[in-house]
């Protein structure tokens, strides 16, 4: 395993291949020189041999021809001479000679036994075949040093009479010292092309498997985040053309990375500026995402965990609630969230809308929470607000269609009683003329039909002409009506006959309200904000009354709302006062509030733009 661990690299087996290709040729090619130069040298040294028993056989053939004819004379040959011409002709040649007789006597031989031998009798089996006059008679054999030598027998003949044989046992050492040099000089030069293979290997793994390594490190760092990478391309062949391909993934990559950053930062930014709550979970309802509004909504704070809790938990619904079908095929639930402890709370509209992944099924759920608590509130209003209207307009006209009955059954006859019942007719109907005009100026201000006329009003005798229209209602209650101007207060630019409108309201519930023999007050003086600010004119009008209680006072400018409805309602009023004098002054760009304690008085207090600025009719 060790082994195998230590071939992971590219650059170690390139050289194990080149180092096995090296050897596994030069073994094949020394497996093939050897054994063919084996066979030669075998052959040549047989054949040598051979020739050598067949040369001797032809030269000793007259000596045995002349020793067993028994012929004599200066030219008879005789055995001494042949030993001697073969001790001569072998003496530097590790060779024994034999030469033997028809009888199987050896009468003469080279070598140092030569002594020993002559006269005695050759017993080899090659030897008797021989002087059968077989011919090919060899043999392999290990003497007693432990040396192979091999033997040839070839027979003598003379006019087909066998009459000796020659016996050559020649050494096949020099033979043997010859191959294992060759095999000594083959294995020194295997080693060697190993050596000089495994070295080239080691370059030429380097020059491919180094820019493999820089494209590795480059693309290890780039995993971490590093996207600046460039791989230096020296070459085109594969793998300048692998560079290419990594410097063009790179800048693709960086590219692809960057334009989904910025969708990123760009859908971040949205979430976060969304009006609506976004909620996003896993496959399992877990919270994964949530923008700043959710947290508003559900009342978490910034720094408070979210992800990985139940978005069913923090929404405070069961799955019963919601069911399977909301999470597959999307739903839409009414929420009451309370994000504050003792707060008002928020009527919300959670939709569950799934995210479907391709093969995967759905992956997870968004959940968008939409704040409708103001739209639940103007539907509260405007379902209370036609309640109201129906029900101011259905008692007068109630009241009307009583008399006129009362009189059309015979009231008509007495004069005084049919005066009475036509003076309350008619009062009624001057309550619905009242209302209907109470809400077409309403109307009008809602959908921006009214129009100002701008004009410069100085505010003494704005006023002064208010407290004369309701001098006379005054005296009667015992009232004193008193205005203050500070000095120095500059003319209002305003819609008189509006801001009059405004004025009679206030000053109508200031006495309406009031005890007799009470005060109200009018004031004006100049308010300054800040620096380069435009200038305007607080208008104060402020009574002894009873007050309004604190609970009401967020409701006071709503739409036929009354503190004391009975009260009101016998009073003649219809709820709009305060609704079109905040409109009025709305319109004129300022603002309108209420100071009141019950029991103390209230005090009504609103802005007018002062003259010289410019602004547009509304």
């Amino acid at each position: 395993m060790l082994g195998f661990r230590s071939l992971q690299t590219i650059q170690l087996r390139l050289i194990v291949i080149y180092v096995l290709l090296i050897l596994i040729a030069m073994q094949l090619i020394g497996v093939y020189f050897i054994r063919t130069l084996e066979d030669s040298f075998y052959g040549n040294f047989n054949e040598n041999v051979d020739n050598e028993a067949y040369l001797l056989a032809d030269y000793v053939k007259d000596y045995l021809d002349a020793n067993l004819s028994g012929s004599s004379g200066e030219e008879q040959k005789t055995y001494e001479d042949l030993t001697i011409f073969i001790r001569n002709l072998f003496a530097t040649n590790d060779t024994e000679i034999q030469i033997i007789d028809a009888n199987g006597i050896v009468v003469s031989a080279s070598g140092q036994l030569q002594e020993g031998i002559v006269g005695q009798k050759n017993t080899q089996t090659e030897v008797s075949r021989a002087l059968q006059g077989i011919r090919g008679n060899e043999r392999t054999m290990i003497d007693a040093d432990g040396k192979r030598k091999r033997a040839v027998a070839m027979p003598v003949q003379s006019d087909g009479k066998v009459i000796g044989a020659v016996y050559v046992v020649a050494s096949m050492e020099g033979l043997f010292d010859t191959m294992n040099r060759i095999k000594q000089f083959l294995f020194t030069g295997t080693v060697i092309a190993l050596g000089l293979t495994a070295i080239l290997g080691i370059i030429l793994a380097n020059m491919i498997t180094a820019p493999i390594k820089e494209i590795t490190r480059k693309a290890a760092a780039m995993a971490v985040g590093n996207l600046n990478q460039r791989v230096n391309v020296l070459a085109n062949d594969e793998i300048g053309q692998l560079g290419n391909a990594f410097n063009d993934m790179t800048y693709r990559l960086k590219d692809a990375l960057s334009s989904i950053e910025e969708e990123k930062e760009k859908l971040a930014s949205i979430l976060s500026n969304m009006s609506d709550g976004v909620i996003a979970t896993d496959e399992h309802g877990r919270t994964v995402v949530m923008n700043r509004m959710a947290r508003a909504m559900l009342g978490l704070s910034d720094d408070e965990p979210a992800d990985g809790r139940d978005v069913l938990e923090l929404l405070g619904l069961e799955r019963a609630e919601v069911g399977e079908a909301a999470w597959t095929d999307g739903e839409s639930l009414g929420v009451v969230l309370h994000p504050d402890e003792g707060g008002e709370p928020l009527a919300v509209r959670a939709t569950f809308s799934p995210i479907h992944r391709r093969d995967h099924g759905v992956s997870g759920t968004v959940v968008l929470l939409h704040d409708v608590t103001e739209q639940e509130k103007l539907e509260a209003s405007r379902k209370e607000f036609v309640a109201n209207v129906s029900h101011e307009l259905r008692t007068p006209l109630t009241t009307i269609k009583s008399y006129l009955e009362a009189l059309d059954e015979g009231a008509l006859e007495d004069r005084a009683l049919a005066e009475r019942f036509i003076g309350v007719t008619r009062n009624e109907t001057e309550r619905m003329i009242r209302l209907v005009n109470d809400l077409l100026h309403l109307s009008r201000f809602d959908s921006r039909q009214k129009s100002l006329s701008l004009e410069r009003v100085e505010m003494y005798e704005l006023l002064e002409e208010v407290t004369d229209r309701f001098a006379f209602q005054a005296r009667q209650r015992g009232m004193a009506l008193s205005v203050d101007i500070e000095s120095g207060v500059q003319p209002a630019l305003v819609d008189r006959d509006a801001v009059d409108q405004v004025l009679d309201n206030l000053v109508s519930n200031a006495i309406k309200y009031s005890p007799d023999g009470g005060l109200v007050s009018l004031s004006a003086r100049r308010l300054t904000g800040e620096p380069g600010a435009a200038a305007r004119v607080e208008v104060t009008v402020r009574d002894q009354g009873i007050g309004i209680p604190k609970k009401d006072l967020g409701r006071i400018f709503e739409r036929f709302y009354r503190v004391d409805k009975a009260r009101s309602r016998n009073m003649g009023g219809t709820g709009l006062g305060l609704s079109i004098a905040l409109e009025i002054v709305k319109a004129h760009g300022g603002t309108i509030r209420i100071d009141s304690e019950p029991g103390k008085g209230t005090a009504v207090v609103f802005t007018l733009p002062a003259a010289g600025e410019e602004r547009e009719d509304g």
